[in-house]
């Protein structure tokens, strides 16, 4: 991990494990259809077939709420051009509706696992924003705000950071 600023220790695997500076818990889908299952496995294969190692998300929350972790915090993730290396990626199983539009699909057990991690996390990194993955899209017009018309993609197809902010409040 070169040129990672490291802080934070957690145990991983039974050892105690130095943990990078997180800036940033990236929300996105898997992009799949409401009615199609996508399993982690899913991920990885899809992830693999794009040219990754493996896949890039640190966790996976399947519509039943079920989290599923994926790689390891302390490793650097593959989910979010120019922001992996101070991020967290969260990935929910969805995010299009049964005609492949976009949609926010989450049930509400992942609506609730999806808080919780978040909770989570932000004990390991109080100081992380929670955004949506076309949060980071290009400020295209240079306003401050990435308006609809400058996103890249609708991941994760709904709005991330009004709903982490009041999270974040209570």
């Amino acid at each position: 991990m070169t040129n990672t600023k490291l802080v934070g220790e957690a145990v991983v695997g039974g050892k105690p494990t130095i943990l990078r500076d997180i800036e940033l818990i990236v929300i996105h889908c898997s992009a799949t259809k409401i009615n199609r299952d996508f399993t982690a496995r899913d991920v990885d294969t899809a992830h693999r077939y794009l040219g990754y190692s493996r896949w890039g998300y640190h966790y996976y929350i399947r519509k039943s709420g079920r989290i599923e972790r994926m790689r390891p915090e302390q490793d650097i993730g593959a989910h979010c051009y120019g922001h992996n290396r101070e991020s967290i990626g969260v990935c929910y199983e969805g995010g299009m509706d049964e005609n492949g539009k976009a949609a926010d699909t989450r049930t509400i057990q992942q609506t609730i696992a999806m808080h919780e991690l978040v909770r989570q996390l932000w004990t390991r990194y109080p100081q992380a924003r929670v955004v949506g993955h076309r949060d980071l899209s290009p400020d295209l017009n240079g306003n401050g705000i990435i308006e609809k018309f400058e996103r890249i993609k609708e991941c994760p197809c709904f709005d991330a950071i009004p709903e982490f902010e009041r999270l974040r409040k209570k």
